[in-house]
C-alpha cells in the first residue's frame, strides 16, 4: 500500500491491486486563497469526503469518475469495505461547524482511520467502535479542529501503530493554525521522511507507534 499527501488533510491511498482512494479532496485556492496546495490530477476511483467544505469535499474537482464514499454507515466498494462514524466539526455537536463523517477503512489487511476536521473529543462508544486502528490520519493544527494537546490523547486512546498529522500551518496553508512542530513536542519515535510519499505492508508496520511527518507533494 502507498499513502500520498496531497497536502491538508488530502492523501491518495493505492492499494497493491492499484485501487485508488482519494480522502477530503481540496479546491485550490478556496477560502480566498487560504488553501494553496496545487490541483490534484491523480484519477481515483473511489473518493471519499469528510464533509462537504470546499477544503474537504471538492469531489467535483477530481478527474475521472470516482464512486463516492460520505454519508455514515457501512458501504464496499471494489473490494473496500468503508465505516462512516458521525462526529463534529466543533465543542458545540456541531452548532458552529457542523457535522462530519470519520471513515476508518481496511487496504491489504491495513486498517486506516481518516479523522477528517474532527472538532471533540470522541466518546468511548466511538472509540470501540474505531479500533483496532494500524494508520490514524489525525488534525492537529487546531482552531477549525482539535488541537494538539487533545490529538495526544485521542492517539492514546485509539493506540494506532502509525501516526501522520494533518491539517496544520504550513506555508501553502492561510489559515491560522498551529504548525506541526506544536504537536511533535516532547514526543519520540518522530519520523521526517522528507518526502510526500510513503510505502508499507501489514508485516512492515512498527512494534512500537511511530509520527511519521510527510511533506505535502502540491
Amino acid at each position: 500500500m502507498k499513502i500520498k499527501w496531497y497536502g491538508h488533510s488530502s492523501f491518495l491511498i493505492t492499494s497493491k491491486e492499484g485501487t485508488k482512494i482519494i480522502i477530503d479532496p481540496y479546491e485550490p485556492q478556496c477560502y480566498d486563497g487560504a488553501i494553496g496546495y496545487g490541483a490534484i490530477k491523480d484519477i481515483a476511483d473511489i473518493a471519499v469526503s469528510s464533509h462537504d467544505h470546499a477544503d474537504h469535499g471538492y469531489i467535483q474537482g477530481l478527474k475521472g469518475n470516482p464512486e463516492v464514499v460520505n454519508k455514515e454507515g457501512e458501504i464496499k466498494i471494489k473490494g473496500v469495505t468503508f465505516k462512516g462514524i458521525k462526529a463534529y466539526h466543533d465543542e458545540e455537536k456541531g452548532s458552529q461547524r457542523g457535522a462530519i463523517v470519520i471513515f476508518k477503512f481496511l487496504v491489504d489487511g491495513i486498517s486506516i482511520c481518516h479523522l477528517g476536521d474532527l472538532g471533540e473529543m470522541l466518546a468511548d462508544e466511538q472509540i470501540k467502535e474505531l479500533k483496532p486502528v494500524d494508520i490514524l490520519l489525525i488534525p492537529v493544527g487546531g482552531v477549525f479542529t482539535i488541537d494538539s494537546k487533545s490529538a495526544t490523547n485521542l492517539i492514546a486512546m485509539l493506540n494506532p501503530r502509525i501516526i501522520i498529522p494533518m491539517h496544520y500551518k504550513t506555508e501553502k496553508c492561510g489559515f491560522p493554525l498551529s504548525d506541526v512542530d506544536e504537536f511533535l513536542k516532547g514526543k519520540k519515535n518522530i519520523k521526517k521522511t522528507g518526502t510526500s510519499e510513503l510505502e508499507l505492508t501489514k508485516a512492515s508496520l512498527p512494534a512500537e507507534p511511530e509520527i511519521i511527518v510527510l511533506e505535502y507533494a502540491l
